[in-house]
This record gives C-alpha cells, structure tokens and sequence, in this order.
C-alpha cells in the first residue's frame, strides 16, 4: 500500500495518477478525497488530528506527504510540528518508507540564485524556520537509522490543478480575467518554475527507487533561465493578451494584506523575488535521465486545462 497524505490538490492528484504505474494499491487520505484511480481506497480523515494519522498510515509501505496548511504563519506554527512528529511515529510504528514534498524555505537566502541539494540550511523567514526544523526532524531520524526517508523538494510550481501558486493567481487568472498582471519583485531577476506533473512524477519514482531513500533530491525543474517578465510573456502569448503589468511595491502589498489574507505572508518571501532565483535538479536528472518539460510546454498545457474547466 502507498498512502498519500493531503491527496488531492496540485500534487496530491497527479502523484496518485503516477503511483498507478508502481501499484494498484493507493490510499488516498484527506478531508474529502476522492478517487484518482478505479482502484483508489479513500481515507477519509481530518490531518489537523493528530490522533488520526496513526490509522490513516497503518498498512502502508510508503507514506507520500504532500498536505498543503492553509498559508498563513500562525496555521503554520500551530500544525506542521506536531503534524510531522505524529506521521514519523506512525511511519516508525508501521515500519513505512517517508517520503515528504518539500519547498526552498529553509535553504540561505544567499544562495537562492543557485539552489543545489547540500546547500547551506539557514532559513532567513519564519515559515522558513518551520521548514527547516521538519528537515531537520526527518534528517535526524535518518542518521539514527531509526527511518527510512527521503526528501523530494521542488521550487515554486505552475501547472494543471495548481490554484494558490502566486503565478497563478497574480499572473494568470488576472489576465484570463482582462485584468493587468500583477508582479512584486524585481521582475528582470531570473526566477525557475517547477512544473507540478514533472514533480508528481520524480517524486513518484523517488518513492518507488530503493536507493534513492536517505537523501534529500531536487525535482526536475527547467534550466531555461527566465525573468519573471519572461514568464508573464509566454503566459499572455498563450492567452493571447497583452502582457499588460501592474508592479505591486512592498508598501502596496501589506496594506492589500489587511483585505487579501493571502497577501499579507509575501513580505517576509520577497528576498526570493529580488535577486536571481535558480532551482538546480541535476543531481536527478543525471540518475534518472529525465529533464523537465518545457516552460512553453507546460504553460501550454496549464492553459488548456483552465479553459477546458471552465467549459
């Protein structure tokens, strides 16, 4: 049995779709999950109940952890810890592989123009510290050799499913709604985009690779260095629309945040957005021989998958 906790979503989805070419035994856990597969066995269960987790893991072999908390600070100082604690006991308890979904929160903010796996560990944000410590947590396990584990760790994404990217709510669905894009940063920075099938894929395949366990491993993401400029050009060419941009200074934004809850947490990130932001998967693509999809390709497809849902 591989078991998803937090199915559903822009991860959870296509994971449970790739899962299916391992085995047909997928459990998919979360509020109100619903069936990605013929084969899928739903577990219905609230994650924000630790108590709950024991159960939901029991069975398993390989436990994917892909549950997105509401993004706001204090949600997330108040359920990631405990949450992690209770699903590597469950994991230990019931002898499961742990595979976690992870983001660059934690790495340096000096060495966010070149992300690579062994960069230096020193979260300049507070949502960063939170992440570190879940690193930290699962990589403690590892060297007691009391888990096996390992860390499957993307860059911000795009893609089919994916509703809270910042891409897609400040860039795309503006300007399917004849709106200006909106951007925050400096938009001439480089900034790479993981594309949310090529994570579900690699993390997919890390799970199901017996001596990819213990480390943690960048998923494939484009090595096509685009601006943030460049980003909202393919998406209005493929919209075809004008890349009209509103620029949203920092004192604009926390004031926005009083009405846009969501907004009100990009502050503390904007570091990520003013300088060049590169997302290195070599070590991937050299063991497995698979590269991302391209930024038309994948804009390409996200588009599509919005107007088809909107039939």
């Amino acid at each position: 049995m591989q078991t998803i906790l937090g199915a559903g979503g822009a991860i959870g989805i296509p994971l449970a779709k790739e899962l299916s070419h391992y085995t047909p035994h997928i459990r998919l856990v979360s509020r109100k999950p619903e069936k990605v597969n013929d084969s899928d066995e739903l577990y219905p269960a609230d994650l924000h109940d630790t108590n709950s987790i024991d159960s939901a893991v029991a069975g398993s072999d390989i436990v994917y952890v892909t549950v997105g908390f509401e993004y706001r600070l204090h949600v997330w100082e108040q359920r990631w810890v405990p949450f992690m604690q209770a699903v590597i006991q469950a994991c230990k308890n019931h002898n499961a592989k742990l595979v976690f979904f992870d983001n660059v929160y934690m790495y340096d903010s000096s060495v966010i123009p070149h992300m690579v796996e062994t960069s230096p560990i020193n979260a300049p944000s507070k949502k960063g510290m939170i992440r570190q410590r879940i690193h930290e947590m699962i990589m403690k396990e590892v060297e007691n050799n009391s888990l096996n584990a390992l860390i499957a760790r993307s860059a911000d994404f795009y893609g089919p499913d994916n509703k809270n990217s910042a891409l897609r709510i400040m860039v795309v669905d503006n300007l399917l709604k004849g709106k200006k894009a909106q951007s925050f940063g400096n938009v001439n920075k480089i900034h790479t985009f993981t594309y949310t099938p090529d994570a579900a894929k690699a993390t997919a395949l890390l799970g199901n690779t017996p001596d990819a366990v213990n480390q943690v491993w960048h998923v494939p993401t484009t090595k096509e260095r685009l601006t943030t400029l460049q980003w909202i050009h393919l998406i209005a060419e493929e919209l075809q629309v004008k890349p009209d941009i509103q620029h949203l200074p920092l004192w604009m934004i926390k004031m926005l945040g009083i009405f846009i809850p969501s907004l009100k947490e990009f502050p503390e990130m904007m570091y990520q957005y003013e300088q060049d932001y590169m997302f290195d998967s070599s070590k991937f693509e050299q063991r497995f021989g698979i590269t991302a999809t391209a930024p038309k390709q994948g804009i390409r497809t996200m588009i599509e998958s919005l107007k088809s849902q909107s039939l």
